[in-house]
């Protein structure tokens, strides 16, 4: 129902929608279990300095790239289907 509403407001395919939903929930993902695994290291060291400054970091990393993932240019042509012609 949500993915209809936007598609319809974007004027864009479901599926062009989906895609990217999905590509930018797997690139957060993955950076959060990045994140985690330099924590978990700094944590086995016991480097409380290094733990610090992943904290300080992190939210400034987050809206770097949030902003370079943003759309740059001109958006995408609206998808049309063909029409089918009646059968006879």
């Amino acid at each position: 129902m949500r993915l209809t509403r936007e598609a319809a407001r974007a004027q864009r395919p479901k599926s062009e929608i989906a895609r990217d939903a999905i590509v930018e929930y797997l690139g957060r993902v993955e950076r959060e279990r990045y994140l985690a695994e330099i924590a978990r290291a700094a944590r086995d060291r016991g480097d409380a300095e290094a733990l610090g400054i992943a904290a300080e970091a992190l939210p400034t990393d987050n809206e770097a790239l949030a902003l370079s993932e943003q759309r740059v240019g001109a958006p995408k042509t609206p998808y049309h289907t063909r029409k089918r012609k009646p059968r006879r």
